[in-house]
């Protein structure tokens, strides 16, 4: 087992959904559980607010834009499990989040398919001034044929073409950030007595980008000025070798998923390695994978919450979910035959974890979703403070990973256990970042500037204003 323990603060992001439910298969049935208010402001703001004041550096919030049908050909299963439905817009709440806390970052998910560009980059220039830089874009490219069906196409764009629209999105979204406005193109000038005639925004520092692409006219300027990080810090989870070379291209933070720590480990070194070939420095991305941690004052009663949480698990939940996401009907699969890899136009990564060639293993749903000891198909950490703390330790050094997006089983309880008992003991130990007013790449990454690094993708794009909009695309 690699056991080296980095004293490099570890990233902490508290993963959920504007819904009923997550990848907490049944647990909306467990008498503490609170999701059931997923549609209450309070709930969310309670939820925010144990996050902020437990030294989290984000909330993580993952959407879709469909109902999952794939399981038995329906809805059906889904809607009676609550699983991942009904669903809510995450985009909406952050505002009102982003005012009752001070230092935490808020990771949005938006899809590259459905969306507009020019639209999309105001809501996050708005989102990211009214946060005062504390946003994020976790940028997807969309798994479900019902989304495509509801949003005016027959079936999806092909997965490799939903990434190629994707990097000509991000371009378009770079030059309305990066390269439309000048940092002083707001002067407010009220004039003066003598000199009446006021101004507020500099005409000659405002520019239209001029992009003609292969999926995207823009010829304007970007509607709103400045925010304090200009781009969004861009968080990322493609695991396909098309969703890799996307990541290493353009992600700051990435979601690594494995079956196993050995196999999260190696997608990273992939990325790391399509990354230096992108010309991106040593560094420069971080990676997070999804944990769930039950904890309490003591292992002893952890193990019974333990125990007592999975009386509720619900594997046709799971199973619904993975339907949906790989595009697999797996409603006749037995729990007990090895899974099969397959081209899919969903969510490839996820069918190659557990038939990867290389660990040479096959996993079965059995495996995948009733592990011994542990919570569905995310690695499950159990114990009290110091045990969770060594365990924690131990799998960012298996997997190479800077830090956790942590998986609720019951919300909020699961994220107020975990800042009540483990918070304090990664304090002590030197693992969490120190609290200061900032912006979240700043703070991700120990920098001055908000801005996107030289090697970044989008840094292309920024002024010196003696750049033509020709010159810059």
């Amino acid at each position: 087992m690699i056991c080296v323990v980095s004293a490099e603060p570890i990233i902490l992001n508290g993963f959920t959904m504007n819904s009923v439910s997550h990848v907490n298969y049944g647990l909306w049935q467990h008498p503490e559980d609170q999701t059931y208010r997923y549609t209450d402001l309070d709930y969310w703001l309670e939820l925010a607010r144990i996050l902020d004041e437990g030294r989290f550096d984000n909330l993580f919030i993952a959407d879709a834009l469909g109902l999952l049908d794939v399981h038995g050909g329906s809805a059906e299963a889904s809607l009676r499990t609550g699983t991942q439905s009904p669903l809510g817009d995450p985009l909406l709440l952050v505002s009102a989040l982003a005012a009752a806390t001070r230092d935490l970052g808020f990771g949005i998910t938006v899809s590259t398919s459905y969306e507009k560009p020019y639209l999309l980059a105001r809501k996050f220039t708005t989102l990211d001034h009214v946060t005062r830089g504390r946003i994020a874009w976790n940028v997807v490219t969309s798994q479900l044929d019902s989304a495509a069906r509801n949003l005016g196409l027959e079936v999806q764009y092909p997965h490799d073409e939903r990434y190629d629209r994707a990097d000509e999105f991000l371009e378009v979204a770079y030059k309305l950030w990066q390269g439309s406005w000048e940092d002083d193109a707001v002067l407010r000038d009220r004039g003066s007595a003598d000199r009446p005639e006021g101004l507020y925004t500099d005409p000659s520092k405002v520019h239209g980008i001029g992009h003609r692409g292969h999926y995207y006219n823009v010829p304007g300027p970007h509607l709103s000025e400045p925010s304090p990080q200009r781009v969004p810090v861009i968080f990322q989870a493609g695991g396909s070798p098309r969703g890799q070379a996307f990541a290493a291209r353009h992600a700051e933070v990435v979601f690594v998923a494995g079956a196993d720590a050995a196999g999260i480990r190696r997608n990273v070194a992939g990325i790391k390695e399509l990354a230096r070939e992108a010309g991106r420095a040593p560094g420069a991305i971080r990676f997070i994978s999804a944990l769930a941690v039950v904890t309490g004052e003591d292992d002893q009663t952890a193990q019974a919450k333990l125990d007592d949480y999975l009386r509720y698990y619900s594997l046709e939940g799971a199973i619904t979910h993975y339907s949906a996401s790989t595009g697999i009907d797996f409603a006749g699969h037995s729990l007990d035959e090895p899974l099969r890899y397959q081209d899919t136009n969903a969510n490839r990564s996820l069918l190659r974890m557990f038939d990867d060639p290389a660990s040479g293993r096959r996993w079965t749903l059995r495996e995948a979703f009733l592990p011994d000891g542990g919570f569905g198909r995310v690695k499950t950490l159990v114990g009290g403070p110091a045990r969770i703390a060594d365990d924690l330790d131990a799998w960012l050094a298996e997997t190479d990973t800077d830090g956790i997006n942590l998986i609720h089983i019951v919300n909020p309880g699961s994220f107020r256990d975990f800042a009540q008992h483990i918070v304090p003991e990664l304090d002590r130990r030197g693992r969490l970042r120190e609290r200061r007013a900032g912006a979240l790449r700043s703070r991700l990454f120990g920098t001055d500037s908000p801005r996107v690094p030289p090697d970044h993708p989008a840094a292309r794009f920024a002024f010196p204003a003696t750049q033509t909009a020709e010159a810059r695309s």
